[in-house]
């Protein structure tokens, strides 16, 4: 698996906004991938020491879409959250 299929997206929401000045960082990641690859992708794309990482499987949930209420499923969601011992990731960046 290469390195930029790992990491999806940064999560950006209230409450991961707040763990960052715990220096704990959170991504959306492929639901395939282990805890190893994800550590080995960070540090490489952020130039950073990963201490620990936490792993969230988010199953999808059925939801009623369109007038006559067809049930769907939304994609089920890996999440993870990065523990950093060193550096920092910058999310917002200046231009």
């Amino acid at each position: 698996m290469k390195i930029n299929d790992i990491l999806i997206q940064p999560l950006l929401t209230e409450k991961t906004t707040n763990l960052v000045k715990q220096k704990k960082y959170s991504f959306l990641v492929a639901e395939n991938a282990n805890k190893d690859q994800i550590k080995k992708a960070i540090e490489e794309i952020y130039k950073v020491k990963v201490g620990e990482i936490r792993i969230i499987l988010r199953k999808g949930k059925i939801k009623k879409v369109g007038r006559r209420g067809v049930p769907k499923k939304t994609a089920n969601k890996k999440i993870a959250i990065v523990n950093l011992k060193e550096g920092k990731i910058d999310l917002f960046p200046q231009t």
